[in-house]
């Protein structure tokens, strides 16, 4: 009898694990396709302003102004470990280039999030300056929890790409919207599966 219990306490914490990481997981796409839909709206690379649970990003968006890249690694000269952004977006004309990573920690870790995540790209911002001939290259990292928990000056963020301040709160809507859709299913499943 203790050792039923004991396997199904077990099977309880890896199905919650299970869950969390799903979570997490869906949360960084979600806001990735939230931000990298305003930036590409935002620089006229696209002009189907879709609602951001319907619109799947391409690749590489590129005109004569800006090029997006969703998800892909940088080739660069030397060997350089973190060289895969969520998002990189470069402004042609002022020659600028944007780094965005985003990252679902624990609330507590917050602030110690977004430090790790400008750190681990300073390489490769230090070699994409040098090898496209930008005149900066900005690691930008946007942190949000999977409760909705956004940094204390989230539009500084938000400004620096020139998006409105109201997309972390549309991101937080659509993130709790997303948490809760899962956990509804989950909950669906496992009683459905009881019966």
């Amino acid at each position: 009898m203790a050792l039923v219990r004991e396997r199904t306490i077990i099977i309880i914490i890896i199905i919650i694990i299970i869950i969390i990481i799903i979570i997490i997981i869906i949360i960084i796409i979600i806001t990735a396709d939230v931000i990298y839909q305003k930036l590409a709206e935002a620089a006229e690379l696209i002009v189907d302003k879709s609602p951001y649970y319907r619109y799947t990003p391409a690749n590489v968006l590129e005109n004569d102004n800006f090029k997006l890249y969703w998800n892909r690694s940088i080739i660069t000269d030397k060997t350089i470990p973190a060289n895969r952004p969520d998002i990189t977006f470069t402004n042609k004309k002022t020659k600028t280039t944007y780094l965005i990573d985003i990252a679902v920690p624990n609330t507590h870790n917050l602030a110690k999030t977004i430090t790790e995540k400008q750190s681990k790209y300073q390489e490769l911002s230090n070699e994409i300056c040098a090898m496209w001939k930008q005149n900066t290259v900005q690691v930008v990292a946007i942190v949000i929890t999977s409760t909705g928990v956004i940094p204390k000056s989230p539009s500084q963020t938000l400004r620096r790409l020139n998006l409105h301040p109201n997309t972390y709160i549309q991101m937080q809507k659509s993130i709790i919207l997303g948490t809760c859709s899962i956990v509804r299913n989950f909950l669906n499943y496992k009683s459905d599966h009881r019966a």
